[in-house]
């Protein structure tokens, strides 16, 4: 059996501290080169051992960018989606041996009778096609809308993969439900197999991780520590970053720093004993969407800073932590460009490399200030 990660040298003391609230602060300057443009609303990348990066279009395209000679054309075998509002072709990550098997991984919100729901396949990847194509996991909240699919995709240092599922909107309350997947957090092995140690293996939904999740957005291993972090939307207000743990109650919609988009109170509380509270939450909503810890040679003064895109406020921004393990403070970056931020990501060489949510996407370098 395996045994769960060992939280070491935590990066947060947010039991004792209590949630904090973080609204915008100043702006500093970066070097920005803009790689490609013309992707119909990309949504996730993933760097490859072979210098590739692959990046998802949300209307169900897949392409591969190539420095030096740009990106290629749609990759054959990507599987029909249903490319309705939120919902498409989302995530993509390597298999960690993707070296010795080329293999990757993708979500999507994939077609079925009564609607949809947040599937996730493996594919082998090679010469521009995605071949052997086959749903690993596909979830049960079956849903006909277009809204809270989640699909964030994350493997940790024992290889096991963790996707997020968002409630699908007018399911909220489901969130609390560990028999189902809506707004959870599950954990597979790569073949879609459940992990033993899960918490939740004696109820229906066995693939359950953590639970009482609304729409997560973002999702990430912290490189040193191998802690899962998880940052959602809230409704108005309160969207939140989490600390995830197996089987923890993160509180949606019993507890919540937000309201409804009509004005009306969703829950008149914040705090709930077995219920977490997350490390920090936004008032107003900054919409956060891609989320990667900051480890390279190129900014040398972000090691351990939390990096998050925002859609809403259409920026970059950096967390950064004190001695402690809180968060500190917020810095802004790519306002002047007034994109929406859709994914960021840490390259091998140290930059960093951001997708832009708009029907000209664009995929950006970003390098200190020169």
């Amino acid at each position: 059996m395996k045994q769960p990660i060992k939280q070491v040298a935590k990066l947060t003391a947010l039991a004792l501290a209590g949630a904090v609230a973080f609204s915008s602060q100043a702006t500093e300057d970066v070097t920005v080169n803009e790689l490609a443009s013309g992707l119909d609303h990309p949504w996730g990348m993933t760097f490859l051992p072979t210098g590739e990066v692959l990046i998802t279009e949300r209307s169900g395209q897949m392409r591969a960018f190539q420095f030096g000679s740009g990106l290629s054309a749609p990759l054959k075998g990507v599987p029909k989606v249903v490319a309705n509002n939120q919902g498409g072709l989302l995530d993509v990550i390597a298999d960690p041996d993707f070296t010795s098997n080329q293999t990757i991984y993708f979500c999507y919100s994939r077609p079925t009778e009564g609607g949809s729901s947040s599937s996730v396949a493996s594919a082998t990847y090679t010469a521009g096609e995605l071949k052997n194509v086959k749903d690993i996991f596909i979830a049960d909240s079956v849903v006909d809308n277009g809204f809270h699919f989640g699909c964030r995709l994350a493997f940790d240092t024992e290889n096991d993969l963790y996707v997020a599922l968002g409630d699908r909107y007018k399911y909220m309350k489901e969130a609390q439900n560990t028999d189902n997947h809506f707004g959870k957090i599950v954990r597979i092995e790569k073949d879609g197999s459940v992990p033993k140690d899960n918490p939740f293996t004696d109820g229906k939904a066995p693939e359950v991780y953590s639970y009482g999740h609304r729409n997560i957005q973002g999702l990430t291993v912290h490189p040193d520590t191998g802690e899962v972090w998880a940052m959602e939307h809230g409704p108005k207000g309160g969207d939140e970053i989490n600390l995830i743990e197996a089987g923890n109650n993160y509180g949606w919609p019993v507890i919540t720093y937000g309201i409804d988009y009509n004005g009306d109170i969703i829950s008149d509380k914040t705090h709930q004993e077995g219920m977490e509270q997350p490390v920090l939450y936004w008032n107003p909503s900054i919409a956060p969407s891609g989320m990667t810890f900051y480890k390279g040679d190129v900014f040398k003064a972000w090691q351990g800073d939390l990096l998050v895109g925002a859609l809403k406020f259409r920026h970059l921004r950096r967390i950064s932590f004190n001695d402690k393990g809180e968060p500190e403070s917020q810095t802004e970056y790519l306002k002047d460009r007034n994109e929406r931020v859709r994914d960021v990501e840490v390259g091998p060489n140290g930059f960093i490399y951001v997708l832009t949510d708009e029907d000209n996407g664009k995929l950006l370098q970003v390098m200190p200030k020169l």
